[in-house]
């Protein structure tokens, strides 16, 4: 047996030290199942969904002992990644207190609830990461699988009908003690996100906002013990399937919680009773510090790829919370961290330089660009937003600040990898495309046609962890043509009271995940831009666009709601209801020992333990 010490000292801004002590060996434990692959069926022109269960890859990072599982090649495509280990400790980076142990108490807060929760859908582990690789929000119904569910169909246009797994129980945890989940326990929790029934009447706001497919959601009842009937209101099979099937940690996932501890704890539920069928359970928690999870030793999963392996594969996963990104990549340099997300272009060069080893995972970023109130002038003129977009030099960011790495082509509403929903650039008219070529000079006589042929004074209002590096640049850029842009910084919480929440701004606004190049559910990307919606902060008020999404929800058509988005990609485009800037790489950091990794969008900053049971560590 080994035992690791893993000692990691926090800046002297936070003020605390963190000691983690790494997990002693496991024994490999087998057992034989049987995993079922089963076929969603629909009644509309939807992408078949094939329910199978998912199977990850994990790695042992801190000193700890490792036992092989013995398997044998599959001729599959996750046979370059090696043997599963089980054993070991992981340890993660997160920039964020956990606030969040419930999903109806605190909403939008950090959390890593889905580490001892689950979802009845999750992504589908045996899907080539080269033919989707999880790393967007939205995950097409076609990519989906079946977690604490088996089966579902359509049987009518407003029907799904959804076979739950048996043989799942609770953890064993006062007050449930393992008890088997059940149909009943599904029904609870819609019953209390929507309030449906058992007892709740009144809907949670903030989620019901945050997964607004979920408010054409009528009714959730239990058929028998292991089969659940969702009634819809709208016969779109597109956000019917997105509503039930939004997975773990994505936006809408619906977490099941333990209707015993509900009862019996309220809106007190917190670590020491979070209770719920997933792979971990919370051993430990230290505001502001860390989380500790260790692996759930009943736990009902085995690795999709390799079935006769029971998961988790890892013992013990610690969560450090770190604000400080020059701390976190410090512990990280130094090997006390196994995995650390969203790191600047900047920082992989000199990671690159440091830790040649450490293995570098470039993914794409949505939300970008600058958002502009367009109720108010100049900037309800579109000549003046035409002539802002030309003056910032696209090609010059990308090959420059960015060093090649990423696109020059502007964005519009929905990222370029949303294959068949968005307008990619190579299909823009060439009229278009001028109107965001880099040119100055058209940028002043566009600003002399709208009157104002000495430019004008503005202002822009971002957050303290954007990139002020980037908007320095564009303040640039704009001064060339006469336009002074002042830059006004704000904490985050204060920016959303502000310009979110308060609409104050009353020209320019930015923060990382802008209005551009979106990753999540396309339907509900055509809300962005409407008026009314809450995040609508740029106060856009056009008839065509608010059109788009009563429209799509109303379509029965998959292609039909493809054409509508695809539409309002071109159209915002061409009204510049928003500054485009390139669309951004940022990188994760993972030491070489841990496998499965591949940047699944949500599964570290959202502890999701349905990635974190399939991970496994080789040894040190």
């Amino acid at each position: 047996m080994k035992k690791g010490i893993i000692w990691v000292a926090l800046s002297f801004l936070l003020g605390i030290s963190l000691v983690l002590a790494s997990c002693s060996s496991s024994t490999t434990t087998s057992a034989s199942t049987t995993t079922s692959t089963n076929t969603t069926t629909t009644t509309s022109k939807v992408a078949t969904t094939t329910t199978s269960t998912i199977a990850p890859t994990s790695t042992t990072s801190t000193a700890a002992v490792t036992t092989m599982v013995s398997t044998t090649s599959t001729g599959n495509w996750w046979d370059s990644l090696g043997t599963p280990q089980y054993g070991g400790t992981m340890t993660a980076a997160i920039n964020s207190d956990i606030t969040q142990w419930d999903e109806d108490a605190q909403p939008g807060g950090t959390s890593v609830m889905y580490a001892f929760t689950e979802s009845l859908f999750d992504d589908n582990w045996t899907v080539n990461p080269s033919t989707f690789a999880y790393q967007l929000i939205y995950r097409p119904p076609a990519f989906v699988s079946g977690l604490l569910a088996t089966d579902w169909s359509l049987t009518t246009p407003t029907t799904l009908v959804v076979n739950i797994r048996q043989g799942v129980h609770w953890q064993n945890i006062a007050p449930s003690y393992g008890r088997l989940f059940t149909a009943a326990d599904v029904v609870y929790n819609y019953d209390r996100l929507l309030g449906l029934g058992d007892g709740f009447t009144t809907p949670n706001t903030f989620d019901i906002s945050d997964a607004s497919s979920l408010t054409n959601l009528v009714s959730v009842q239990a058929t028998t013990s292991y089969q659940v009937t969702f009634t819809w209101n709208i016969n779109n099979p597109e956000l019917i399937l997105e509503g039930t099937q939004a997975v773990g940690a994505q936006l809408g996932g619906m977490a099941m919680f333990d209707s015993d501890a509900i009862q019996a704890y309220g809106s007190g539920i917190n670590w020491h009773n979070a209770i719920g069928t997933g792979p971990y359970e919370v051993s430990d928690f230290v505001d502001s510090a860390s989380a500790t999870l260790v692996k759930n030793s009943n736990y009902w999963g085995h690795d999709e790829r390799y079935p006769q392996n029971q998961l988790p594969y890892i013992n013990q996963v610690n969560f450090l919370i770190i604000p400080s990104t020059a701390t976190a990549l410090s512990a990280f340099r130094v090997g006390k961290i196994d995995v650390i997300e969203q790191q600047s272009m900047l920082s992989a060069q000199q990671m690159k330089q440091t830790n040649p080893n450490v293995v570098q995972i470039p993914i794409l970023q949505g939300g970008n660009g600058m958002t502009i109130n367009v109720s108010n002038a100049p900037y309800s003129n579109l000549q003046v937003r035409e002539a802002l977009q030309e003056a910032i030099n696209l090609p010059q960011l990308a090959s420059t600040y960015y060093n090649g790495q990423v696109s020059p082509n502007p964005v519009t509403l929905s990222i370029s990898t949303l294959t068949g929903w968005t307008f990619p650039y190579s299909q823009w008219p060439q009229s278009l495309k001028d109107e965001y070529a880099y040119n100055p000079t058209n940028a002043k006589a566009l600003l002399a046609a709208a009157g104002f042929p000495n430019g004008f004074n503005t202002d822009v209002i971002t957050t303290t962890t954007s990139d002020i590096n980037l908007m320095e640049i564009v303040q640039s850029d704009f001064a060339a043509i006469g336009v002074n842009m002042s830059i006004q910084q704000l904490d985050p919480a204060t920016w959303v009271s502000v310009v979110l929440r308060g609409h104050k701004e009353d020209a320019l606004a930015n923060r990382d995940g802008g209005p551009l190049g979106n990753t999540y559910s396309p339907i509900r990307q055509l809300e962005l831009f409407m008026s009314g919606y809450p995040a609508d902060f740029g106060l856009v008020n056009d008839p065509t666009i608010n059109a788009y999404y009563p429209t799509a929800v109303a379509s029965t058509s998959l292609s039909a709601i493809q054409q509508i988005v695809q539409n309002a990609n071109e159209y915002i485009a061409q009204n510049v209801y928003a500054l485009s800037l390139v669309a951004p790489v940022q990188y994760s950091f993972v030491e070489p020992q841990l496998k499965g990794y591949n940047g699944q969008n949500g599964a570290i900053a959202s502890g999701w333990g349905f990635y974190l049971a399939r991970y496994w560590l080789t040894q040190s």
